[in-house]
């Protein structure tokens, strides 16, 4: 009886430090997915975009175009839209059982239509655990003043 009692009282005092260890896991593989994101979409990497980027995605630029995972693949793949550079910074993630929320700051260096820009935003980024794996479903962004 001790020991079910002494297992009990261990199970309860070591359960907010598993949770914690798997939350920070939950965010460390997040931001994974966020630098191979960044650097796929610089290199139009198809296979990884299909991994990372869920079925369901709703990709709004800070110029408020939305975009679907296959509209956003599509024009990267074109080559009438080019993510040049891609520097992330500020990055916060928060996860929410399922859900990660990320937010942060970037600088853009662009070519659109023979035209390259560069710019800073800020955005939100959302990713959700399906299937086992987590995967991003929204993105917005805002442009910020030079």
């Amino acid at each position: 009886m001790k020991r079910i009692i002494l297992a009990m009282l261990s199970l309860v005092c070591l359960a907010p430090f598993a949770a914690a260890q798997m939350k920070g896991d939950a965010e460390s593989e997040i931001r994974e997915l966020e630098r191979q994101r960044f650097q796929a979409m610089e290199r139009v990497d198809v296979p990884a975009l299909n991994r990372v980027l869920s079925d369901d995605l709703v990709y709004t630029h800070a110029n408020g175009l939305r975009q679907t995972k296959a509209e956003l693949i599509g024009v990267l793949s074109s080559g009438d839209f080019k993510y040049e550079s891609i520097t992330s910074e500020d990055v916060r993630v928060r996860i929410l059982k399922d859900t990660a929320l990320v937010t942060g700051r970037a600088s853009m260096k662009i070519k659109r239509a023979g035209e390259e820009q560069t710019f800073k935003l800020c955005y939100l980024d959302v990713y959700m655990k399906q299937d086992g794996r987590w995967q991003m479903v929204a993105w917005q962004s805002s442009r910020l003043e030079p």
